[in-house]
């Protein structure tokens, strides 16, 4: 088989990814191993379990996405002049009758002086009034904002720095050691193209310290048990302790890889995961993981590690109990160091180790430190209480408020116009709304009494109407009515002047309109009368040639003309011209009817009156 790009050979047939690389099977090539080199371990204990609170509020993300209350404070700066460069240019148009756009704005900027309506410049000896005026609302506004924005300050250093953690350290004992039973994880994966076929060599555990009587050598099953899983990074150990109670202070746990055909025993470094977990509490974890590539001091020059001499991945483990979270004791694992072994950084002495069957292996060793002399005592403390926070709280307002207090009283002092602007908008609002008001008027005058037809018109004209009160044009265009003025108008003065429907409508027969409602004595005549009349094509509306019409002061009309050579041009009389003569009749004898009855009548109730009075001559 054809050996990967990038590859060297060793033992004339055999292929090796060249320092630094790993083979990618996918398309076949070596590539560089560019993992950078880390070390995370979490700050506090972390949980496994799901927080509602840190959840629903997300305090993580806001204090990475904010970082730092700068970011608060430019919001609210760039808000604050935005807001202020607006109502400047804002007060550079003009308020008009107060229908334009920009009084509305400015009006309404008016109604936002909350702050200071009562505040405003007042000469001496006069009583304090409420006004609320243009520079007062942009004022108000503008220190609301600066007050939010502090206030969200505020709230991210309350989130952030609202308690602090103390620590203390004091000497530990036996009982103290025994009280601690944790469940340990470790995970040591070896970045290679190897398997888990390499491994070898594991299944012992050494504790104590070298050199003395607590050194010692056990199998590793009296510790716990181990697994080796193969992953695409490479074969991982894994060791796990349930319920483990560390009665010594240095252990040690070893392991190797060796050669196999077309699979040598090197790495290009290693990852770890060392996880601790309460027994009792299993919703707290404390962790430390990371990744290595060239030794402890993070160099992340490309390195292939291969050799006899070991690799060591030293930990140290604290006991801790947090007080605020219930005494929970839990150990916390760090990183302490990583010895690297032997490391090759050329490719051709690689290439020479490669053909050597004395370094065809690959040692790695984890240290565990136990430092069980001491004890890690946590606790949290608030450093911010209810009254600190109100006290915090009072403080921002009175600063927004006082800043722009103390402008607005410069502004007013040095401007004298600034002093009375709330009435000139006042004016305006009043004269806008007045007229509102009297168009709302108008109309319902008009459609109430049927004059809308003569509001359009009203200034045309010098005629008055009795009835709608409003200038109207006359109803004829005649020269008859012109002298003497229309029939119409007269027919309403008789109609307010006469106490008798009936007889109102005898002295006027011309029709008149329907939103009158004209009544009389024989509403079908009169009603059919004044229909004819006003079909006819032919009208005449003058008074002194309507031979019913009459003054005042005539008591019965003069009987209507039945001429009929003048009317008719021709040969035959006119049907129509007929029909108005016999009509014309008809009204006069009906006119007559009436005033024999009104004669009667007032005959009638004179009678008793007078014979009253001959009995009282008789009598005296």
């Amino acid at each position: 088989m054809a050996c990967p790009q990038n590859s060297i050979t060793y033992n004339a047939t055999r292929c090796a990814c060249s320092i630094g690389q790993l083979l990618n099977r996918s398309s076949g090539t070596c590539e560089i191993f560019n993992w950078p080199s880390t070390i995370t371990t979490d700050k506090d204990v972390s949980y496994t379990g799901i927080s509602f609170a840190e959840t629903l509020f997300a305090f993580d993300r806001i204090r990475k996405f904010t970082q730092s209350q700068a970011v608060f404070l430019e919001a609210t700066l760039v808000m604050l002049l935005s807001w202020l460069l607006f109502c400047f240019f804002l007060r550079f148009t003009k308020l008009g009758d107060g229908r334009s756009i920009w009084f509305k704005l400015r009006w309404w900027i008016t109604r936002l002086d909350v702050f200071f309506s009562t505040r405003h410049w007042l000469d001496d000896q006069e009583i304090v009034k409420k006004r609320k005026t243009e520079l007062g609302g942009t004022f108000s506004v503008a220190s609301s904002i600066v007050f939010i924005g502090l206030f969200a300050a505020l709230l991210y250093q309350i989130i952030t720095k609202r308690t602090i953690e103390v620590h203390n350290v004091r000497a530990t004992g036996s009982p103290d050691l025994i009280s601690f039973e944790n469940d340990l994880e470790f995970n040591i994966t070896a970045v290679s193209d190897m398997s888990c076929s390499n491994l070898r060599g594991i299944g012992n555990i050494v504790t104590g310290n070298p050199g003395f009587s607590d050194f010692k050598v056990d199998s590793l099953s009296s510790f716990g048990n181990y697994t080796c899983k193969n992953t695409s990074s490479g074969p991982t150990v894994n060791f796990k302790c349930t319920k483990c109670r560390l009665r010594h202070d240095y252990i040690y746990i070893s392991w190797h890889f060796v050669d196999l055909p077309d699979s040598p025993a090197a790495a290009v470094g290693f990852q770890f995961n060392f996880t601790c977990k309460n027994g009792a509490n299993k919703k707290h974890i404390s962790f430390v993981s990371g990744t290595l590539r060239n030794g402890s001091v993070l160099d992340e020059r490309p390195v292939t590690f291969r050799g006899t001499e070991g690799n060591i991945l030293k930990f140290n483990l604290f006991p801790r109990i947090y007080h605020h979270l219930n005494d929970l004791k839990l150990i916390q694992p760090l990183f302490h160091e990583f010895v690297p072994g032997s490391v090759y950084r050329d490719t051709a002495q690689l290439q020479a180790s490669m053909g050597r069957s004395t370094d065809g292996i690959l040692n790695t060793t984890l240290f565990i430190n136990y430092l069980s002399a001491y004890i890690v005592e946590i606790d949290h403390e608030n450093i911010l209480g209810p009254v600190s926070f109100l006290a915090d709280l009072g403080g921002l307002y009175c600063i927004s408020i006082g800043i722009f207090f103390y402008l607005l009283v410069q502004c007013e002092y040095r401007i004298k116009r600034l002093r009375n602007e709330d009435t000139i908008f006042r004016r305006i609002r009043r004269r806008h709304k007045a007229l509102d008001h009297w168009q709302k008027l108008r109309r319902y005058v008009a459609y109430t009494w049927d004059c809308s037809i003569l509001v359009d018109d009203a200034i045309k004209t010098k005629n008055v109407s009795a009835i709608c009160g409003l200038m109207r044009p006359s109803a004829s265009s005649d020269s008859s009515n012109s002298e003497h003025g229309t029939p119409r108008t007269k027919m309403q003065h008789s109609i307010m002047s006469n106490k008798k429907p009936g007889l109102s409508i005898e002295k006027n027969v011309i029709p008149q309109p329907a939103s009158l409602e004209m009544r009389s004595l024989d509403s079908t005549s009169s009603l059919a009368h004044g229909n004819n009349i006003s079909n006819q094509k032919n009208t005449s509306c003058s008074a002194e040639s309507h031979p019913l019409s009459r003054s005042d002061d005539e008591i019965i009309p003069p009987p209507p003309p039945m001429d009929f050579s003048e009317e008719s041009s021709g040969s035959e009389l006119d049907e129509n011209d007929i029909k108005k003569k016999f009509q014309l009749l008809y009204d006069y004898n009906v006119l007559l009817r009436e005033k024999l009855i009104d004669t009667q009548s007032l005959l009638n109730s004179l009678a008793p009156k007078a014979s009253s009075s001959s009995t009282t001559e008789h009598s005296t």
